[in-house]
């Protein structure tokens, strides 16, 4: 059986915007777990420094996808249908992390949350809520 880390990261391969952020994987115990590294690159507001909104906001939807990759290893990539966005308090520089619960899966349509935090799963820096169409499946 392959890795699931590895099968997320070839598949994240796949998606240019998760390699812009630098985006990589680790599991947190049990959780799967996906983590944006500090970079300069990612800082929206350099006068306060913040990390970029659109950035946060692309990084939780990429961790709703790789969930949904974790759960449907052998469907094609989901396509989110609709997406709300609440940023909750500002990014730091530093380490962020995201991990994605998914709360209802059909035959082609997935409902999930994100949370977005840097020192504490408890503080979120932001959430997401989503709708995804599923891909279709590959076997």
């Amino acid at each position: 059986m392959t890795n699931p880390i590895e099968a997320i990261k070839e598949r994240l391969a796949n998606i240019p915007y998760a390699q812009t952020l630098g985006i990589e994987t680790q599991f947190m115990g049990e959780e799967f777990t996906l983590v944006l590294p500090y970079r300069e690159s990612n800082i929206g507001n350099p006068s306060l420094p913040a990390l970029h909104g659109g950035g946060v906001g692309g990084f939780m939807e990429v961790c709703a996808i790789a969930q949904l990759i974790l759960n449907n290893p052998n469907r094609e990539l989901p396509r989110p249908i609709g997406i709300n966005i609440d940023y909750l308090r500002r990014g730091r520089p530093v380490e962020t992390y995201a991990r994605a619960q998914i709360f209802k899966q059909g035959s082609r349509v997935a409902n999930l949350r994100v949370r977005a935090w840097q020192d504490r799963f408890e503080t979120p820096i932001a959430t997401l809520n989503g709708h995804f169409l599923l891909g279709k499946d590959n076997t």
